[in-house]
């Protein structure tokens, strides 16, 4: 028996072989149906693809130092996975859930009055910590999933998300082709904040339901 490695646990596999192409459409058909998934998955696919919109336009914003908005991309990125993966206690996440979600967004706003470097770096660090909220959503997703069906959850996410930032890579830049690069990263912006405030009303009613269907029996969640 090979050794177990430390941090690791031994986990059966939830499903043998590979499925048909009618199987996965089965499947993703009934993770879709569900009012409370599919408004998880819009909040994961759009407002993310419509951010990484802006990020496609670095280039064309700032050719000389776009590699260096680029790293700030990802340093923001990294630093809030690991905080809100690692370090924020479970209580707070869903309070942190909804103003991440707009983090994302709302300093890419500054870009419209072409600020400072300084300025475009933070805004860019401080964005890109709001990715972190795919986490949040990624945990809730799983939690109104049946296990068995866990894993394509997620295969249905990472889809939805690659899918969504090529095609707000598109559409930012053909925003860029009639206006500026600047004002192109301003519109992304605007159009991810009204997503993600459609989607809260519905995604809060959601979690309610989590809550008290979670609570313990006699007691009032």
């Amino acid at each position: 028996m090979p050794a177990r490695r430390p941090g690791l646990t031994a986990r059966p596999p939830r499903a043998q072989g590979r499925p048909s192409a009618a199987e996965t459409w089965r499947i993703n058909r009934r993770l879709w149906y569900s009012g409370s998934r599919r408004r998880l998955y819009l909040a994961l696919w759009v407002p993310n693809g419509l951010i990484v919109g802006c990020e496609s336009l670095y280039v064309a914003y700032d050719s000389r130092h776009a590699g260096l908005l680029f790293a700030c991309a990802a340093t923001g990125m990294l630093t809030g996975d690991m905080l809100m993966g690692r370090f924020v206690p479970k209580r707070w996440r869903e309070r942190l859930s909804a103003p991440l979600r707009l983090l994302l967004a709302v300093p890419y706003l500054v870009f419209l009055v072409h600020p400072s470097r300084p300025v475009a770096v933070a805004a860019v660090v401080l964005a890109s910590a709001g990715y972190s909220a795919g986490l949040l959503l990624q945990e809730r997703l799983l939690a109104v999933t049946p296990e068995e069906m866990s894993g394509q959850a997620l295969g249905l996410q990472s889809s939805g998300v690659l899918t969504m930032q090529g095609a707000g890579a598109a559409i930012a830049g053909a925003v860029a082709q009639v206006t500026s690069a600047a004002a192109a990263m301003g519109v992304m912006a605007v159009a991810s904040v009204a997503v993600t405030l459609a989607l809260a009303p519905g995604l809060r009613a959601d979690a309610a339901v989590e809550v008290r269907s979670c609570a313990p029996a006699g007691r009032t969640a």
